[in-house]
């Protein structure tokens, strides 16, 4: 079965890999770019903040550490554990500014901060605190690494780079007496021909240009340090999505309840009211005149029938009878049956998923075959449903004119929202002029 592919977002849409020939543009272009010297001045600035941020964490912990006996280390660690999280808002900020990383600030201490014995409590138990004092302890030994690197590549690229611009200014004793008068009798060659000046501006121009990809790959570790250390930790990030996803769950449902209650009370209940009153006057009729009477209650015999197809079709809407009783695949096949262009339905599963999974499914078919009907203008489509390892995936495929996307097409983020809150992802490829290929990945839950 063929899948598409995409970023990883909740809507994810294909998009080919950049070509070869833009590799060369982006090398040269490099050493101009705002983002480079923002990068250089991050790693410049690293250097004393971090053996600021070193220096004053180690002292306060230290002597925390080493007075707890006497208890008056324990405000002091605290003091000091809190100094770290100061120096977190900064570092957080620079990165920001600088480096481009938004990073979100870590969730507040737990319990009572009002008084100054819950405050210390509370700052001694926070994880954060304890990832702040480790970034802090980290953040030097590695900026002391960085440095000195990016700092030669551009300092002795851009010196080779600009050598033939200057070199005529220095003096010849500065190249070979002074050696001489060192003693071991040996005179520097100043490098003045024209080739040997051609080749020291080359190798200039390689390490200029190879300095803002070197830095930006030693910046890859500042990243996982401020991304990892100083934001949320997994556990608060995974909260906050399920209480976002718990949301979107809340207000889906609250939306389909709407839906059946307008559906019942523009549907079924006004055609039922209609046909009581319709029936009222029927019998109040018999008596008096029998054959109006009669084709009143052939009119409501009527109205009787399209009541009852309306409330099945709403209680399909509901949860469909034949997905409770013959699973995914014959209730895939009544919806393809129904779509407005042929489609073929291939289901390759070797058991149900529990009900909640196999509803979603089949929802969510029903919505992208709906589009396919509505706005693809297609001649045929596909549904294709099959498992692998822990994901059920749903792939439905038209020839049409393509061109879909997240907030058009019926509405494909409120149905990547709704896969979104059971840890599903939806990815659509769909080039203008087709085919389109919409890909859903549900938990697989037996």
């Amino acid at each position: 079965m063929s899948t598409a592919h995409g970023s990883d977002t909740r809507v994810r849409r294909s998009i080919g890999d950049p070509p070869l020939r833009q590799l060369l543009p982006a090398v040269l272009h490099a050493p101009l770019e705002a983002r480079t010297w923002r990068e250089l001045l991050y790693v410049v600035l690293s250097l004393p903040v971090s053996l600021t941020m070193f220096v004053i964490a180690v002292v306060m912990t230290t002597l925390g550490a080493s007075l707890l006996i006497v208890f008056v280390g324990i405000p002091l660690l605290a003091a000091g554990l809190a100094v770290c999280r100061g120096f977190g808002v900064m570092e957080r900020e620079r990165a920001r500014v600088l480096l481009g990383l938004d990073v979100a600030a870590p969730a507040r201490m737990w319990g009572s901060t009002s008084g100054p014995l819950p405050w210390i409590w509370a700052m001694l138990r926070s994880g954060v605190s304890w990832r702040h004092l480790l970034y802090t302890l980290l953040r030097f030994p590695w900026a002391v690494i960085v440095f000195p690197v990016a700092v030669a590549f551009w300092t002795v690229g851009l010196v080779a780079l600009t050598y033939p611009l200057w070199q005529w200014n220095i003096p010849t004793h500065a190249w070979n007496g002074g050696i001489q008068r060192s003693g071991d009798g040996a005179a520097f060659h100043r490098p003045d021909s024209p080739a040997e000046l051609a080749a020291t501006s080359a190798l200039g121009l390689v390490l200029v240009l190879l300095a803002p990809w070197i830095v930006r790959g030693l910046l890859t570790v500042d990243r996982l340090l401020v991304s990892g250390l100083l934001g949320p930790s997994w556990l608060a990030s995974r909260v906050s999505e399920l209480e976002s996803d718990r949301g979107v769950v809340v207000d889906t449902a609250a939306a389909d309840l709407r839906r059946i209650e307008r559906d019942l009370h523009d549907g079924a209940q006004a055609r039922l009211v209609a046909l009581a009153m319709g029936l009222g006057l029927a019998k109040e009729k018999l008596a008096d005149d029998p054959e109006a009477a009669a084709r009143m209650i052939e009119e409501a015999h009527g109205e009787v029938k399209i009541a009852l197809q309306e409330l099945r079709d709403l209680a399909r809407g509901i949860h469909p009878a034949v997905l409770t009783d013959r699973g995914l695949d014959a209730a895939l096949s009544a919806i393809a049956s129904r779509c407005t262009v042929p489609v073929t339905v291939e289901v390759d599963l070797d058991a149900r998923p529990v009900q909640a999974i196999e509803g979603i499914a089949y929802f969510t078919v029903s919505e992208l075959l709906q589009n396919v009907s509505k706005h693809a203008r297609a001649t045929r489509a596909s549904v294709d449903v099959w498992r692998t390892a822990d994901r059920l995936m749903l792939q439905v495929s038209d020839d049409g004119r393509g061109g879909a996307a997240a907030g058009l097409a019926g509405g494909l983020t409120g149905l990547a929202e709704r896969l979104d809150a059971v840890d599903g992802i939806l990815v659509i490829d769909s080039p203008e002029g087709g085919p389109t290929k919409v890909t859903a990945e549900l938990p697989w839950r037996g």
